[in-house]
């Protein structure tokens, strides 16, 4: 998706987008908060094989197995640790449900189109593709993630096989 798709996503609702606000080392990213089913504490998993490193492996979340994907591993950051702070988000997106590790949650942020800038063509972090835009608020500006687009369906077709092949 172009950056001028990704605009029209996010200018089409003039009225605000609400994103949760979380952290990875020293950056903030936001997430579309309708994609959030609950936040957790981290918990033991059970790694799987075959999987990329930042697929920690996958948790019995009422019933359904649930992938757990380090966001701090897949953006290569250094000093990676769980601690007080460390959360797991697990979300509803259209074809499962993931949790994702993060440094920390801060808040909800309801951000207009004007308050959200495109994308540069360039990221150290990620690849374009998956920034919906930069949100400026105040002093604060939040990169905003298309969550469906960083967890390519690939990655998450290598956790189903793993687990399919444990059970």
């Amino acid at each position: 998706m172009t950056a001028s798709a990704s605009e029209k996503k996010i200018v089409n609702d003039n009225h605000g987008n609400e994103y949760l606000v979380f952290t990875l080392g020293n950056e903030e990213y936001g997430i579309e908060i309708l994609k959030v089913q609950e936040i957790r504490g981290c918990e033991r998993v059970t790694r799987l094989a075959n999987t990329p490193e930042f697929i920690t492996g996958v948790t019995n979340l009422r019933g359904v197995i649930v992938p757990i994907v380090d966001l701090r591993i897949k953006f290569d950051l250094a000093g990676v640790e769980i601690n007080e702070k460390t959360v797991v988000i697990v979300l509803s997106l259209t074809q499962r449900v993931v949790g994702i590790v993060v440094d920390g949650v801060s808040d909800v942020l309801s951000l207009n189109a004007e308050e959200i800038k495109p994308a540069p063509d360039f990221s150290v972090t990620l690849s374009t593709d998956y920034l919906l835009g930069l949100g400026s608020v105040d002093e604060r500006m939040i990169i905003l993630v298309d969550i469906e687009k960083l967890l390519t369906s690939e990655e998450m077709e290598l956790v189903e096989k793993s687990v399919n092949e444990t059970l």
